[in-house]
């Protein structure tokens, strides 16, 4: 419109939504073009017809909000375009492979505090007069949490040195990683609550919250489907 765009529509689900001091948003003008008519955008808070909406109540991650944004003919400057019109797909999806690495560091530091949360109470809990960690069962949990976090750091750290190495992200390793150190987290989070036991699902102790704070690094940017997809196709080189 001139020498501005007038944005209509909502984002659901958009993580700090409610605090950011501005947004990335992806709109097309044209609907036919499918992903070819896609361009970004940043829009400021404060806006006129920019609003947030709904926060949703998650599982996990409180700290973080989830919103929705509300654009109600929200008119924003031509210089507000990110690049070019028509190339937000490609933005969108060099954000997101990029970010794959990070969420991968993401989970591996939570796995990270619910390993050393584990074997600490496994050390000092007493059952039948030894500590926990004398037990076979204890021992075993203990041993698969600590090769599950090394090999998700070691494939974290890949492609966090493939990613500077090449100057653009690696999209089979970071996939890899993202997949396994996600996955890696949830059997931590898992294990470290079976070793507290009933205290570990109370909000007493960490792991609780830990095991919930993990669930979203196997869903957001780009769920374990679809890292399994990303992997297949990078290694046989189908479309």
């Amino acid at each position: 419109d001139g020498d501005s765009y007038v944005l209509n529509g909502t984002k659901v689900f958009i993580t700090n939504g409610a605090e950011a001091d501005f947004v990335t948003t992806f709109a097309t003008r044209d609907k036919s073009l499918g992903y070819k008519g896609i361009s970004a955008f940043v829009v400021e808070r404060g806006t006129p017809r920019f609003s947030v909406g709904k926060l949703e109540q998650k599982m996990g991650i409180h700290p973080a909000s989830a919103a929705e944004l509300v654009f109600d003919n929200c008119r924003i400057p031509s210089e507000n375009l990110i690049g070019e019109e028509g190339k937000g797909f490609r933005i969108a999806m060099e954000a997101i492979d990029a970010s794959r690495v990070t969420i991968a560091a993401q989970a591996v530091g939570i796995a990270q505090a619910a390993y050393d949360a584990a074997v600490s109470y496994a050390k000092e809990r007493r059952q039948f007069g030894v500590e926990i960690a004398r037990h076979q069962g204890v021992q075993f949990m203990i041993a698969d949490m600590a090769v599950d976090l090394d090999a998700a750091r070691l494939l974290t750290y890949r492609a966090a040195w493939l990613m500077k190495q090449q100057g653009k992200t690696p999209l089979k390793e970071a996939a890899m990683a993202k997949l396994f150190a996600s996955e890696a987290a949830h059997r931590i989070c898992h294990h470290a609550v079976q070793i507290f036991g009933g205290y570990g699902y109370t909000h007493e102790f960490a792991v609780e919250r830990l095991y919930r704070d993990q669930r979203i690094t196997e869903i957001y940017e780009g769920t374990s489907e679809m890292q399994r997809w990303t992997i297949a196709r990078q290694i046989t080189g189908t479309r």
